[in-house]
């Protein structure tokens, strides 16, 4: 069993708490740095390792290659080192990635978010060549995403495990929801695991991952903190008390419609954005959607 030094936070690549940060815009759609930079602020003092940006809650596929890059400046000038970087880069194209992958790592950030890529459903082996060649193509640590709803095929175990052979492919985030499999893989490898759906976070912290990639951290960052260091600290029932606390505001975040949209309207509820838009084919929240926001968030105890 791994000591508890062994999981101490300087030896992971990302620390154990990291949000996938949206990507604000102005009311006009177009890319809104300054807002970035508050929201990154708001991140960093809510107890966040590590930020993601250009994920898919920071509305990659409708942001172009140029504001990808854009932001991760932005944000490190905000946010110096006190935070990791981790800039999304996978497409369905691995030339088009690995392109994205040098872009990000020249403009400053800390590691590559290296999607599955996505809709035109590669075999195995396929993902195989893809993450490696990414991976071979900067000198990051990589953090491949696992999230079959989206992409439409998973990373199998077998695949995982020879892809942990590579030595800057160091970790996965994991929203596959798939306990068993992942198990295995923590089993077999030496890949750290960061849960990447919030309604599993306390679930995979007790499997093994070392920390979550969070998107209702957005408003709810010092809560997850206080969860992981419950866990880290093998007080189960503090950590099943917080979790259970955040529910409500997970729910609805989460499962209400897209992501990216709920929490946006949850960090304009939160004083932290001024406007939640979102670019199309995504639409801002209705009414009604942010009075159950309002509401759920009341009750999780994340606004006033």
């Amino acid at each position: 069993m791994p000591s508890p030094e062994h999981l101490a936070a300087p030896a992971l690549p990302f620390g154990r708490l990291t949000t996938a940060m949206v990507t604000p815009f102005r009311a006009d759609g177009s890319l809104d740095l300054a807002a970035a930079q508050k929201v990154a602020i708001h991140l960093a003092d809510g107890g966040n390792d590590a930020l993601i940006l250009n994920g898919t809650t920071g509305e990659s596929p409708t942001t172009s290659d140029q504001e990808k890059t854009d932001l991760i400046r932005a944000v490190r000038e905000a946010l110096g080192d006190r935070v990791k970087l981790v800039a999304g880069v996978g497409t369905n194209d691995t030339a088009h990635t690995i392109e994205l992958a040098r872009q990000a790592e020249a403009a400053g950030a800390d590691g590559l978010l290296v999607v599955t890529p996505y809709y035109n459903k590669p075999p195995q082996e396929g993902l195989r060549q893809h993450f490696a060649q990414v991976a071979d193509a900067t000198g990051l640590p990589n953090l491949l995403y696992d999230i079959p709803g989206r992409a439409g095929v998973e990373i199998r175990t077998e695949t995982l495990i020879a892809l942990a052979e590579h030595p800057r492919i160091v970790a996965v985030k994991d929203a596959k929801g798939d306990l068993a499999a992942t198990t295995k893989v923590l089993a077999n490898t030496d890949l750290f695991y960061y849960c990447g759906a919030d309604e599993l976070n306390l679930a995979m912290l007790a499997i093994g991952a070392v920390g979550i990639a969070s998107v209702v951290g957005h408003v709810a960052s010092p809560e997850y903190r206080q969860l992981i260091d419950a866990v880290v600290a093998g007080d189960l029932a503090g950590a099943q008390e917080i979790d259970r606390r955040l529910v409500p505001a997970v729910e609805t975040i989460m499962t209400i419609t897209q992501g990216a949209i709920m929490v946006k309207a949850a960090l304009k509820l939160a004083g932290v954005l001024e406007h939640a838009t979102l670019r199309s084919p995504l639409i801002e929240a209705t009414p009604a959607q942010v009075d159950r926001l309002t509401t759920d968030l009341k009750q999780a105890g994340l606004i006033a």
